[in-house]
């Protein structure tokens, strides 16, 4: 992870957690993981953030946990919601995560934090961890032309679905598309993938 963007996080954990959870829900990506995702399944949410999307995990059935890379946003999701789980686990490594461990895994705008470098590392992490058959949810925020860093310093870098598809191992791709996202308004790139039984 872009130890730049992990010192973003932590620096503003509140404001970000804030500024999330004033956003209108993210109407699209909840329609798609009810349509996609194992239902009741052992669910991880790789760059959970403050937690919002491991609360509406947990309140539809699924077995839900949230992983983060930065520790004060894990703590402002502690704080939200203390009755659900969250831990610290970097991309590409995810050290402590097991191999086959999960139904799902929702990896919502996180991968454009990391150097162009590490991102196929990251993918192929993020299906090693999903039991076979298991389903990958995979967006990034879309950056044109070369990285770049926000005011906040957190890195965009620059990658189209190519990179990513490179990665995929025969995942079988089930959705791949950009659009504005419900909560954001920015452009994202979605892709749904089953991991090979």
């Amino acid at each position: 992870m872009d130890r730049e963007t992990v010192i973003a996080y932590d620096t503003g954990a509140a404001v970000f957690a804030k500024d999330w959870h004033e956003q209108p829900a993210p109407a699209d990506l909840h329609a798609l993981v009810k349509s996609f995702f194992r239902p009741a399944g052992r669910t991880a949410d790789i760059g959970c953030g403050s937690g919002r999307e491991v609360a509406f995990l947990a309140a539809n059935g699924f077995d839900a946990i949230g992983f983060d890379a930065s520790d004060a946003l894990l703590e402002q999701a502690r704080v939200r919601y203390p009755k659900l789980k969250f831990q610290t686990a970097l991309l590409p490594a995810l050290a402590g995560l097991a191999e086959a461990a999960f139904d799902n895994v929702l990896c919502e705008t996180v991968i454009m934090h990391l150097p162009r470098g590490q991102i196929e590392a990251s993918v192929r992490r993020l299906l090693a961890i999903l039991k076979p058959g298991g389903i990958l949810y995979l967006s990034w925020r879309v950056t044109d032309g070369a990285d770049q860093r926000d005011p906040h310093g957190r890195l965009y870098s620059a990658f189209d679905g190519g990179l990513v598809r490179e990665a995929l191992d025969g995942a079988a791709v089930l959705l791949d598309d950009e659009v504005k996202s419900a909560s954001s308004g920015k452009t994202i790139h979605r892709m749904v993938v089953r991991r090979p039984s």
